[in-house]
């Protein structure tokens, strides 16, 4: 990869974490049996990864030809639950394949934990850039730059909640009855489980989204594909930004209410007005981003569907943002990270809250 590739928001791997090695010669091994014309060894480097599952990037010569893939694994030490997690997100890129083409392309999953100590998966690597938190330098992010890709971003979505999903493994994903009810309460759940500190804002949109589920009896929007966790950072742009590659990180993909959908991309979706703890999301207070407000109505515009109980997605986007701070936060607290970072959660958790009440109390998407 050149360095000019670096400097423009391409995401870079670096040497992998101490305790966080993967078996080169056995994944060589295990690769040449699903790679044709592969040869010699695997280089492996690992990207800065969140707070989820483990990420690496494989550098191999196929045919002559270095190729890179993207291997994800849990992280050291988790439960087995995740490892379940990973299998379900390379069955969505494989489902995804024909319908919607914008995925990397899956490769092999390995539930042998013999091979790397547990379950992993590789795809293909989608070169390209990606808008992370920090501005990259070197690439032009003016005002009409970013009114282009937050439209994109929101033309995007409207084909992915357009995507057939009558095939039967798309229909697997999810069970779109009650999906909205399950959703709050299990979330709300995981916030009584982490809670720390009394937060009125919190409780207060607890009690009102509790009361305000939408009647799933009559749904406005038919149930649609969700990946539910729509932001620029799983985007990966073409290198002149004038189009969108690939959609990456699918693990909490699933079928149902379009607008859960909406309403977690609008949670991460910042303003230059909003709390500073708000806006280290992401690069949305940029100017030339669409607001929340123009986000809901061209997104109205383009697929024809209600959208006039926003609020409540809204809402419910905040405060998955705040349960997820909180949880981090709490683990902070116990003393099981020493992060210092985490320790600054509260204050998102705080503002998230905040938002989220004065939303609900003004029926507004934007409070200023």
């Amino acid at each position: 990869m050149s360095n000019a590739a670096h400097h423009h928001g391409m995401d870079t791997p670096t040497t992998t974490r101490k305790g966080e090695e993967l078996d080169s010669a056995k994944l060589t091994e295990y690769l040449r049996e699903c790679i044709d014309g592969m040869n010699g060894e695997i280089d492996v480097q690992q990207f800065p990864s969140g707070f989820s599952n483990l990420t690496y990037m494989l550098g191999v010569a196929v045919n002559g030809e270095r190729k890179e893939y993207v291997l994800r694994r849990p992280p050291f030490g988790a439960n087995i639950k995740s490892a379940h997690d990973m299998e379900r997100e390379y069955k969505v890129l494989r489902a995804l394949q024909t319908p919607y083409p914008k995925v990397p392309k899956p490769i092999v999953y390995c539930d042998n934990a013999d091979v790397l100590g547990a379950p992993f998966y590789v795809m293909e690597r989608v070169q390209g850039v990606i808008l992370r938190s920090k501005q990259p330098e070197g690439l032009d992010l003016s005002a009409p730059v970013m009114k282009r890709l937050s439209t994109m971003l929101v033309d995007n979505l409207g084909v992915l909640h357009g995507v057939d999903i009558s095939s039967p493994e798309l229909q697997a994903l999810g069970k779109p009855e009650g999906y909205v009810r399950r959703q709050v309460e299990g979330w709300l759940k995981r916030y009584e489980n982490a809670k720390t500190d009394d937060i009125l804002g919190m409780d207060k949109a607890a009690e009102w989204l509790l009361a305000n589920i939408p009647d799933e009896s009559a749904p406005r929007n038919a149930p649609t594909l969700i990946h539910n966790d729509y932001k620029y950072d799983n985007l990966v742009f073409t290198p002149d930004l004038q189009g969108i590659c690939a959609v990456l990180d699918w693990e909490m993909a699933t079928i149902g209410d379009p607008l859960m959908d909406l309403g977690t991309t609008l949670g991460y979706w910042a303003e230059d007005e909003d709390p500073i703890p708000l806006k280290m999301f992401g690069l949305t207070p940029l100017e030339g981003n669409l607001n929340r407000e123009e986000l809901v109505e061209h997104y109205a515009a383009i697929t024809g569907r209600d959208v006039s109980g926003i609020v409540f997605y809204y809402v419910f986007g905040l405060v998955k943002i705040v349960v997820i701070a909180q949880q981090i936060y709490a683990r902070f607290k116990k003393g099981l990270t020493q992060d210092p970072r985490f320790g600054g959660l509260i204050f998102v958790v705080q503002s998230g809250a905040d938002m989220a009440y004065k939303a609900l109390q003004s029926g507004k998407l934007r409070n200023f």
